[in-house]
């Protein structure tokens, strides 16, 4: 039986797994048994915790459904608005574009830089015009953007700079943890994918008070007191006021249970996946294949996605269909937003207009990388990587 053969018969390897143990469980258990489900005393904790966690216990924490929503939060507590530009990059998720949209103002779609795969800071400044309000550096597949010269630029220009840092916890720039820079807002992502998770959720992080203060309003329908405080003061709690036309956006306390635990597990289940990258490394040094960047020497590379790129002459989907049928989970990061539909169409997007993003999306493929993953299942995907090369 030949080793790609002996991998098929394994059972399938999914490209991520949420790390759930029994601490979880008990913590939701308890929420459930407590009678406060929705955004509470957990809630609340949560967010002070993620504060701790950060090593800044004066950062506003504002918990919410998502990190779509926390984007959304901020730029809108920002002042953005119609007739303003946002820049941000076209190697990321839709979201990071479509809150720019919601709030009816003109996204702004730059390339990335070679050699971090993170937006490119010499695109940002030649896109600037009058009309540009804030710029949101996506941190890509768990390394940071060169938040230094980011924070630089929009300081000379009086721009707001809002972090997309889905893939960031914990990872660090300079040395200082990302949701701890001179930015006006982070927002971390904890989807069922990521580095932690609430099942579904996300963290706005601000030392604005001002800004926490409005998006504390925005994510429960513009009421002036949060669902806490109504329930637990002297005050009625249906007397309460609408401020602004909000959203639904809170956290509840059963998904706050989840992230109580995770972000005490989050630095071990950070260790972990970078013991797998390394391994990685190790094992894919000789192949041709393009490891993925790591962080600045002396920083924390959050390893949220372990991306390769194939060398020249590799087909990328017949890589991806070979590694699925050795039963090995893949996936890509990401079909950019000059390649999708709408953004293409809405924003004029070309692909010669995004070298470096287009070059990367035709060459990658993401492994599995999760913290599950035993060293047999490393071993396993390298193994399969090696086949799916000579087969090429």
């Amino acid at each position: 039986m030949t080793e790609p053969e002996k991998s098929h018969a394994l059972p399938p390897l999914p490209f991520a797994l949420p790390d759930i143990g029994e601490a979880e469980i008990a913590e939701v258990v308890d929420t459930l048994r407590s009678g406060w489900l929705t955004t509470g005393p957990k809630a609340r904790r949560f967010e002070q915790a993620f504060a701790g966690f950060l090593g800044d216990a004066s950062l506003q924490c504002v918990a919410v459904n998502s990190a779509t929503a926390g984007l959304h939060l901020a730029l809108e507590a920002a002042g953005v608005g119609p007739g303003d530009e946002v820049v941000t990059t076209t190697h990321t998720f839709t979201a990071s574009a479509e809150v720019i949209r919601y709030l009816g103002a003109d996204p702004v779609i730059v390339d990335i830089e070679p050699d971090s795969w993170c937006i490119d800071p010499r695109a940002i400044e030649k896109r600037l015009t009058a009309r540009t309000r804030a710029i949101i550096p996506v941190h890509f597949g768990g390394r940071s953007a060169d938040m230094s010269a980011i924070l630089g630029m929009a300081q000379r220009h009086g721009l707001k700079v809002i972090e997309d840092a889905a893939h960031a916890l914990p990872c660090t720039h300079r040395g200082a943890m990302i949701g701890t820079l001179a930015s006006d807002a982070t927002v971390f992502s904890f989807y069922a994918n990521k580095t932690m998770t609430t099942g579904e959720g996300g963290m706005l992080v601000t030392r604005d008070e001002a800004l926490a203060r409005r998006a504390r309003v925005m994510r429960l329908h513009g009421i002036d007191r949060d669902a806490f405080a109504r329930f637990n003061s002297r005050v009625p709690a249906w007397r309460y006021d609408i401020v602004a036309p909000g959203y639904k956006y809170n956290m509840t306390d059963i998904a706050a249970a989840m992230g109580l635990v995770q972000l005490g597990r989050a630095m071990d289940m950070r260790g972990r996946r970078a013991e797998i990258a390394a391994q990685y490394d190790r094992l894919l040094k000789d192949t041709g294949i393009t490891l993925p960047p790591h962080a600045s020497e002396g920083d924390l590379h959050a390893w949220h996605l372990y991306p390769v790129a194939l060398p020249a002459g590799v087909d990328r989907d017949r890589f991806v269909d070979a590694m699925f049928g050795q039963g090995i989970g893949m996936s890509v990061h990401y079909v950019p937003l000059h390649r999708q539909s709408y953004w293409r169409e809405s924003c004029g997007l070309h692909e010669k207009d995004f070298p470096v993003s287009e070059a990367l999306y035709r060459s990658t493929a993401s492994l599995p990388i999760y913290t599950r993953m035993s060293d047999a299942d490393v071993l396993r995907v390298a193994s399969a990587v090696r086949s799916a090369m000579e087969a090429r």
